[in-house]
């Protein structure tokens, strides 16, 4: 199944019918399929109107209920996936105000307890000094002062003990020359101070040495609910479990080949003392 990126909100409308229309010719009632699925029927309900969309699990488990036949519940369980993806387009993002995503991104940090971040090429806000946020808005045309004071706002976060942290950053993403050298010293220098706050961890990747696999995209992870992952003209949401569990698995991979703690303070000096020598 081909997958266009405006596909992915007609995508629900879409599973909801066709498993509506499934359960109708088998000729079975809401009530029924829920016994047969071990579901509530209120569940049922809320699947087929589309006020509620169920996951890869759920699906399948209806359509075992129904007896669908192998050809299509592969093309239902595709549907399914691309209902649990959402496309987050960057220019609408520009358009609607960055301020307003930075809002929906603190909201999302109330709401969760621990994060998973793998930055592949650059620092993410939460880690970042005002020079080096200010920088990586500056290509984009506009007055940014609200999305600069709000993404500082949300670094508030890192101090809820309540919550835990975890950010793994490639040596690329952390020596990216986005700043002089003098300013980037002192944001290096800001990542090991953070990494002494009792609710953050901070692992780095150094590039010399046996590095297993292929990173391609950063993504975060949100409790064990959610993944994000961004590239340049946007960003994917994924609520499947097993897309959100794969990411697990990839994060788990780099977390076992990142250095933490001292170790990683260590090699973050050695690099903030680089570039001082640039002066």
């Amino acid at each position: 199944m081909t997958v266009e990126p405006e596909d992915l909100g007609q995508s629900k409308a879409d599973l909801a019918e066709t498993l509506r229309t499934l359960r109708k010719r088998a000729g079975l009632s809401g009530d029924r399929l829920a016994q047969r699925c071990g579901m509530s029927q209120s569940k049922i309900s809320k699947i087929e109107t589309g006020r509620s969309t169920p996951s890869l699990v759920d699906v399948e488990r209806i359509l075992r209920a129904l007896d669908a036949p192998s050809s299509l519940v592969a093309e239902i369980s595709a549907l399914a996936r691309m209902a649990n993806a959402e496309w987050q387009d960057a220019r609408n993002l520009r358009r609607k105000g960055l301020d307003k995503k930075q809002a929906e991104l603190a909201d999302l940090e109330k709401s969760s307890r621990e994060f998973r971040f793998f930055l592949l090429s650059m620092i993410t806000g939460l880690l970042s000094t005002p020079e080096y946020i200010k920088a990586t808005l500056a290509h984009i045309p506009g007055d940014h002062s609200k999305a600069i004071a709000r993404k500082l706002d949300r670094q508030a976060v890192l101090y809820d003990e309540s919550k835990t942290f975890t950010f793994i950053l490639t040596e690329q993403a952390v020596r990216w020359p986005i700043l002089r050298p003098a300013a980037m010293a002192i944001q290096i220098d800001h990542l090991a101070s953070l990494s002494y706050l009792p609710s953050v961890r901070i692992g780095v990747i150094p590039i010399s040495g046996y590095l297993p696999g292929c990173p391609l995209n950063t993504f975060t992870v949100y409790d064990d609910r959610m993944a994000t992952v961004e590239v340049s003209t946007g960003a994917m949401v994924f609520r499947d479990s097993r897309d959100v569990q794969s990411y697990l698995e990839e994060f788990a991979d780099y977390e076992r080949c990142a250095l933490f703690g001292d170790d990683a303070r260590v090699r973050l000096s050695e690099w903030s003392a680089v570039c001082r020598r640039d002066l």
